[in-house]
This record gives C-alpha cells, sequence and structure tokens, in this order.
C-alpha cells in the first residue's frame, strides 16, 4: 500500500488559508439573514477566525525555502502571493467585524433609549394626573416637547435603516445632504506608516515589521478605492479603474525614481562600486554590459474609455517599469500621451523628442537591467490626472495595465518587434478584471464578440535591439535605469564626473569624507523636475553647436564645457525663489516655471552666462544650504537590497 505524501510547510498554510476563505463566506452568508439576536455571536466568530487568519500568516512569513523537503518552483513568489491573499482576508474581516460593532452599539443604544422612553412618559403621565386641576398652560408646549423626543426617537428606531457612508459628500442641488465620512482605514495607514504585522510567529519567535513602502502603496492601491467605486457607481468611470498603483509608489519615497538609481550600488560587501568601475587605460568609466538593455517606444493607446465630463483631465500619461510579476525592479518612469479633441479615446507620443520640446514626451525609452529573474518584463500602467468639478478633489486613475515579458521560457530574449497589449483592469496584482466589463455584457454571439474584440483599450508598444555603438554607449549607465533617449548624453555626463570623483580623484579611497561637488550634490534633483532637465538640455544644445569637430572628440574638454553650462543653467534655477514648486499635471504652475526658466536662459545666454543674472537684484536664491554643494556618497549610494 503506497503512503500518501506529507504536505509540505507552504502547502499545509496554502490549504489552511483556503480552509479560513471558505469560513468567511460561510460566515458572510449567514449574517445576511441573521436576527439582532445574532450578531453578537457572528461578532465572536469573527474575531476568532481574525485571530486564525493572523496565525496562518505569522507561519507563513516564518517559513523559510530550506524547510521545504523538494524543491519548489518560484517559492519566493508564490508564498508572497498567499500573504497578499491572507492580507485580503483579514482587511474583509476587519471591516465585518466593524459593522457588527456599529450594529450591536446601534442595538443597545436603542435599547436603552426606549427604556429611557418609557421612563419619562410614566413619569409625564403622573404628573399630569397631580396637576389636573391647573389651569394648563404648558401642556401645548409639553406636547411639543414630546413631538420632538418622538422625533429623535424614530432615528433609534430599528425599522429606520442605518446607512454607512462610502465617502464624503458635498451638496450638489436642492435636498442633497452634505457630509464628511471619518475614514478609519486612512487614520490607521496614517498612524502606521506601513502594512500592520505582528511582533511574533506562531511558535513565539520574534520577527521584524515590514516597514517598505512597496507593499503599504499596493494595499493603498487596492484597498482604498473607496473613490473609484463612487465614481464607477455613478458611471463617472468604467468599473476597472483603480487608483494608481505606480502613482503611489512614487509618492512614498525616492526609492522608485530615477534619482535613487543614478546613484552608484555597493557589492554586496558594501566596500566597492558595482556598477562603477574604473578603466585606467581609456581613464574613464568601464562600459558594463547588462542581460537587459533595448529601446522600448510608445508609439499608441486606442480605445481609451472616455471618464464622463463631471471630472476634467488634467494628463494623460503611461508610467512604466521593471517588473516580475510580485515585485518593481527599476525606478518608475513617466511619459506623458498627447490627444486630438476629436479622438480622445486614442493618446499618441512623441517618437523622437528634439530641440525644445519636453522630454515628458518622448515616446523612445531606454531599459536597462542586471536582474536575473526569468519571470521578468515590463509594466505598462495609463493613468489619468483628474479634478473633480463638484468637489475640487485632484486624484490619479489607472486606466488599465499591461505586462510584457522580455525573455521567453527558454530564456531567449523576446523578438524585437511591434506589440499590441490588450489592457487589464484593476491593479497589476488582480486579474481577470476588464478596464470596461460593460463591453462585454453589450450581447452575445461570434459577431458580437469579434466587435467587443476590437473595442478593447490596447497599448501600442515597439521593442528594438541596439546597435553595437548604441550599446556601448547605454552602457555606461547604471546597471539598472529605464529613461527618456533624449537625455541620455546628459546622464552619461554625469556618471563620467561622478567615476571622476569617486575612483580617480580621490586621494584615500577608504575616505569616506564629503565631496565638494555641486554637479554630484544636485544633479539627480533634475530627473525629479523634467523642465528643469529640458532646461540644461537646451542650454547643452545652444553651447554645442559653437564647438569645433576636434573639440567634439575630446573627452574631458566636453566635460569641462558640460559642468560650465551646468552651473550656468539648471544649478541656479535649482535655488531660484521665483520659480513656482514643481506640481504634476498643474497647468499654471507648469506654464509659470516654463516662463521663468525661458527668461534666465535667455539672459544666460546673452550675458554669456549666468553670474550677472545672479548678482542682479531682481533675482533671489534661497538661503544657503551645503546640500547645495556637499556630495555624501556613502549616504547616496545604493545597497545591495533584495527589494529592487
Amino acid at each position: 500500500m503506497t503512503g500518501r505524501r506529507a504536505r509540505s510547510p507552504l502547502q499545509r498554510v496554502q490549504r489552511q488559508s483556503r480552509e479560513l476563505r471558505a469560513q468567511v463566506e460561510a460566515l458572510r452568508a449567514e449574517s445576511a439573514g441573521a436576527a439582532v439576536g445574532q450578531r453578537e455571536a457572528l461578532r465572536q466568530r469573527c474575531f476568532q477566525l481574525q485571530k486564525l487568519v493572523d496565525e496562518n500568516t505569522n507561519t507563513l512569513r516564518s517559513l523559510k525555502k530550506a524547510d521545504e523537503p523538494a524543491p519548489v518552483g518560484n517559492y519566493d513568489q508564490r508564498k508572497e502571493e498567499e500573504e497578499k491573499l491572507l492580507l485580503k482576508l483579514s482587511q474583509q474581516l476587519q471591516k465585518f467585524c466593524h459593522v457588527l460593532d456599529k450594529d450591536n452599539a446601534a442595538t443597545k443604544d436603542t435599547v436603552n433609549k426606549g427604556s429611557l422612553k418609557d421612563s419619562r412618559r410614566e413619569h409625564k403621565d403622573k404628573e399630569e394626573d397631580e396637576g389636573a386641576d391647573d389651569n394648563g398652560e404648558s401642556s401645548e408646549e409639553e406636547e411639543s416637547e414630546e413631538a420632538d423626543e418622538e422625533d429623535g426617537d424614530n432615528l433609534d428606531d430599528p425599522d429606520v435603516k442605518e446607512c454607512i457612508a462610502v465617502g464624503s459628500f458635498n451638496a450638489q442641488q436642492e435636498g442633497d445632504l452634505t457630509f464628511t465620512v471619518h475614514n478609519e482605514d486612512e487614520s490607521q495607514e496614517e498612524s502606521d506608516g506601513h502594512i500592520e504585522v505582528v511582533d511574533e510567529t506562531a511558535d513565539g519567535t520574534e520577527i521584524k515589521k515590514r516597514t517598505d513602502s512597496h507593499w503599504s502603496a499596493v494595499r493603498k492601491a487596492i484597498t482604498e478605492s473607496d473613490t473609484v467605486e463612487i465614481l464607477a457607481a455613478m458611471g463617472v468611470v468604467p468599473a476597472g479603474f483603480r487608483l494608481s498603483t505606480l502613482s503611489q509608489l512614487l509618492e512614498e519615497g525616492n526609492q522608485f525614481r530615477a534619482s535613487y538609481f543614478l546613484q552608484p550600488k555597493l557589492t554586496p560587501s558594501q566596500l566597492a562600486f558595482k556598477d562603477l568601475v574604473w578603466d585606467p587605460e581609456k581613464n574613464t568609466i568601464c562600459p558594463i554590459p547588462t542581460r537587459v538593455s533595448l529601446i522600448v517606444t510608445l508609439c499608441s493607446c486606442k480605445t481609451i474609455p472616455l471618464p464622463a465630463s463631471s471630472i476634467q483631465v488634467l494628463s494623460r500619461h503611461v508610467r512604466l517599469c521593471l517588473f516580475d510579476g510580485s515585485r518593481v525592479l527599476s525606478n518608475i518612469h513617466t511619459v506623458r500621451a498627447t490627444w486630438q479633441p476629436k479622438n480622445p479615446q486614442t493618446w499618441t507620443f512623441s517618437a523622437r523628442v528634439t530641440g525644445i520640446s519636453p522630454s515628458l514626451l518622448d515616446g523612445d525609452c531606454f531599459v536597462r537591467s542586471n536582474s536575473l529573474s526569468s519571470d521578468i518584463g515590463l509594466l505598462f500602467e495609463l493613468g489619468i490626472t483628474y479634478i473633480r468639478n463638484s468637489t475640487g478633489e485632484r486624484q490619479e486613475l489607472s486606466c488599465g495595465w499591461a505586462f510584457q515579458k522580455l525573455f521567453t521560457s527558454d530564456g531567449m530574449p523576446v523578438p524585437s518587434k511591434l506589440y499590441e497589449l490588450p489592457l487589464n483592469g484593476g491593479t497589476p496584482y488582480e486579474r481577470g478584471i476588464e478596464v470596461d466589463p460593460s463591453l462585454s455584457r453589450r450581447g452575445s454571439g461570434v459577431l458580437h464578440q469579434l466587435i467587443s474584440l476590437r473595442k478593447q483599450p490596447v497599448l501600442v508598444v515597439k521593442l528594438r535591439s541596439l546597435s553595437t555603438q548604441s550599446k556601448d554607449i547605454m552602457n555606461l549607465l547604471p546597471e539598472t535605469l529605464i529613461g527618456s533617449m533624449c537625455c541620455i548624453h546628459l546622464l552619461i555626463f554625469y556618471r563620467q564626473i561622478l567615476g571622476d570623483a569617486l575612483l580617480r580623484d580621490r586621494i584615500n579611497m577608504q575616505s569616506a569624507e564629503l565631496i565638494c561637488n555641486p554637479i554630484l550634490a544636485t544633479f539627480p534633483q533634475l530627473t525629479d523636475q523634467p523642465d528643469l532637465m529640458d532646461a540644461l538640455r537646451s542650454a547643452w544644445v545652444d553651447r554645442e553647436r559653437t564647438l569645433k569637430r576636434s573639440e567634439k572628440r575630446d573627452r574631458e574638454f566636453l566635460k569641462s564645457v558640460f559642468i560650465q553650462v551646468y552651473h550656468n543653467s539648471a544649478f541656479p534655477l535649482l535655488r531660484s525663489t521665483l520659480l513656482p514648486s514643481y506640481k504634476w499635471a498643474d497647468e499654471e504652475s507648469e506654464a509659470s516655471r516654463w516662463r521663468v526658466i525661458a527668461d534666465f536662459l535667455r539672459k544666460s545666454r546673452d550675458n554669456d552666462g549666468a553670474l550677472q543674472s545672479l548678482l542682479s537684484p531682481e533675482n533671489t536664491q534661497t538661503a544657503f544650504d551645503i546640500s547645495e554643494l556637499a556630495y555624501d556618497f556613502l549616504g547616496e549610494t545604493r545597497k545591495n537590497s533584495p527589494t529592487v
């Protein structure tokens, strides 16, 4: 007789999760027809299930791949997916317990007020009997008070249904009620700052809390979508729209910004730089080949659903990054789309940005990565930034996402060609959700399916391999980075200057002292303010036109000229009080900033430098800070973190 094979630790956790999910579903079904007297028992079962879910989560987090009796493929990914399932289960229970708590509180309050009402009536009847022979002057007033009491008691009548609002609302027409809701999930998020976890596993082992911004942002995008649900219920946006996951990641710090990935990465020993190596023969940094090195061109987005006219769209854009199905593996790069009023469902991008055109419109993006993940690919999230006309609420929504793997199942790079990627609704961590489910519900039959298929939203992109010369140039960049092709030469100048300061000019390689270098201290800030990068790009183009052919071949001379251009353009603008703060998708702010930038560049060009403009009383700078000049490479370098 063959014995049944024992389940692995991970399989045991997965089985327990399935059983818990079934119990939660049974509890929810039972509560639908439960009487008032049964709610306390349901509440206790809810708390017990919450405890079991927490215990299973802690057990899962304590598991290690080495504990498995046999090799398990994609172990880390399976573990992450199981944790997301348990997290969702826990959130469902928390909300369910919260509703039961409110129901119990309302029931108790009704009983108490009912007793108080009977007592008052008894007392009132007694007073009426004792004062029946009085002149009755107060009878009218007493009747009025009694009517008020009854009106107030109706609010606690069990026949009057209690409503729980999912969002704040401003009255828009006569008869509407304005109300503001306190969101318990948001207040908890503010107090925690990360996903809530306990301090011990099921067997008492102490564990560390997860504080990475990645999963905090994902949880927020999945669970805190009350606003989107309201808009979808009102027919303002399709049901597949969500809060933007990648936008949430960008807001939670610099971990997914290009400024972070521009910094040199340390080796696991943290005693040397992994992606910044000196070539003594050529007297410059060594090119570093990477597993992923290509150009992706955003071509167009077709049949993107339109939001209703009650919201004003401020920006249409695509955010892209490297992704393995579970984690973001690079910076998040943003490209803004253009559209025509006569065809607003089609978004287009600039194939090649030149001259003074904004780099934010550049559809040509370079992609680099040395990740060994077999599932690595490009994640595209289409988004709109909008403002709601009635409330002034400003938000960014995802209009769908697409994923393009970069390697085939046998490990070969996917072909360089045009790809038409169907868009998915929901977040990148949800599956099987349509962007606009109403399109597939409008009929049946083969003909309808063909028509419906043509109406589904798609993203058209082109993957291009690099020539040997282009690859040599791109290999001077960090090993992980996504950016605009029109800015690649500026990034390479920065990397060469960085290599000079850290590898060539430092007298003692063990020294961790601050380095006085304005470019190294401030250049990464330009990647978060595209219009300042455009200012530098424009100033460099003007200066490069004046150079001789022999000067353009002299690398050291070019670096010295670039340093001058930087000091006469982007560096002073960074600290100018005339320049408004950078605000994403704010037309007025963007126009004001560009007027200041264009005026400064013109004066700098006319006066052969920025000195005269800087000394003018018309221009003022913010108070001096040592961070403008001091580069702390030990504080800025990227550790060998598994997160990215």
